[in-house]
């Protein structure tokens, strides 16, 4: 998951106030639920601590969802009386509405409920083009169209030699499509900025397109076993969209065990253990976190100071280093922290035993 939308939540000293709303209930109540919702939490943040600025940002927030038809929920992150992010959810938050008052924003929640949230384009190909559809878990929006040759694009049954040239003139012009289709294609991926592109159509159609993509696209492309005028189903994209995520998941944890193995040198190129995480969060080597959000270690205490990289395991550490203000705080989120202020990324996995405590990370140099 890229983090750089995280970059306002760390502008700013907190603490914060972090609320995961459901909004995946849609009923002639809904209004009404959901304002009673803004005063539970805003009633848990004064509970907690939280200023009564911040408390009524957060209840006027979510009294403005009263009658949003947003499918699964929303994030909001608050402090001194403003809500600074409220990013919408890819997936409705487990046992519904929440909030928490903390030094710092609750951020790992969302690389499961916001997180990998592929964006597909479906193509519906044909020999004379290609309707071109945007999907996500938000919903469903037209990406655009591509028109090819009209003529001819069917093949006679005649087997006479003197169809032969009619023939080889409807193989170019399905060639001649299924270039343009891929090209299209491209730039649609390009600039919707799609993890997945899904093609619709007869078998040879749907191969004559895949193949005529550039190389960089390959690994995003599935065909999907529909006929031409087939439309693929809400749940059929989810399938594709599902899958493509195991898929990447199941690739960054390969290369992790496989960085684990010290090199020649005896150095590895990946570590577990938060000891081992804030060593290398302060030394700005981590490229991508792994999260497993019920790890032991992701609620650990750890403290922080003012700045990104100040961090430590004890807050002697912190004082060590020159830090006169501290703060504990979970090690999750404060190593989230640290890899938004130096471009890392981060990944929520679901191996029960990878990494060990629930927290490790590729490093960028050894």
């Amino acid at each position: 998951m890229d983090l750089a939308f995280l970059h306002p939540l760390y502008e700013h000293p907190g603490p914060w106030a972090s609320v995961y709303v459901d909004t995946s209930r849609h009923t002639e109540d809904t209004p009404h639920e959901r304002q009673l919702t803004a005063q539970a939490m805003a009633r848990q943040l004064a509970d907690q601590g939280a200023d009564e600025a911040t408390c009524q940002a957060v209840r006027s927030a979510i009294d403005d969802l009263r009658h949003s038809s947003e499918p699964h929920g929303r994030a909001l992150f608050a402090r001194a009386g403003e809500v600074v992010l409220d990013p919408p959810l890819a997936r409705p938050p487990q046992g519904g509405a929440w909030a928490e008052w903390a030094p710092l924003p609750r951020v790992t929640p969302l690389l499961e409920l916001a997180g990998e949230d592929p964006v597909c384009v479906v193509a519906y190909v044909d020999r004379k083009g290609a309707n071109f559809e945007l999907r996500s878990a938000l919903g469903r929006e037209g990406a655009g169209s591509v028109t090819g040759r009209q003529w001819p694009v069917h093949r006679t049954s005649s087997v006479d030699w003197s169809e032969r040239h009619f023939q080889l003139r409807v193989e170019n012009t399905w060639e001649h499509n299924a270039a343009e289709i891929a090209d299209a294609l491209a730039v649609c991926q390009e600039e919707t900025r799609a993890d997945l592109l899904i093609l619709v159509g007869d078998d040879r159609e749907r191969r004559s397109v895949h193949e005529r993509l550039p190389k960089r696209l390959h690994d995003l492309v599935v065909e999907a076993p529909h006929g031409t005028g087939s439309r693929l189903l809400d749940e059929d994209v989810e399938r594709a969209r599902a899958e493509h995520v195991a898929r990447q998941a199941e690739g960054e944890l390969e290369r992790f065990r496989a960085a684990r193995n010290p090199d020649d040198e005896g150095r590895p190129g990946a570590v577990e253990g938060v000891p081992a995480l804030v060593e290398a969060a302060r030394e700005h080597r981590i490229d991508e976190l792994l999260i497993r959000p019920d790890g032991p270690d992701a609620h650990r205490e750890v403290w922080i100071g003012e700045d990104p990289d100040q961090l430590a395991v004890r807050r002697t550490d912190l004082k060590i280093l020159g830090e006169q203000h501290s703060w504990p705080a979970r090690a999750d989120d404060a190593l989230i922290r640290s890899a938004v202020a130096t471009d890392a990324a981060a990944l929520a996995v679901a191996e029960r035993e990878v990494p060990v405590g629930g927290l490790g990370a590729l490093l960028r140099w050894k």
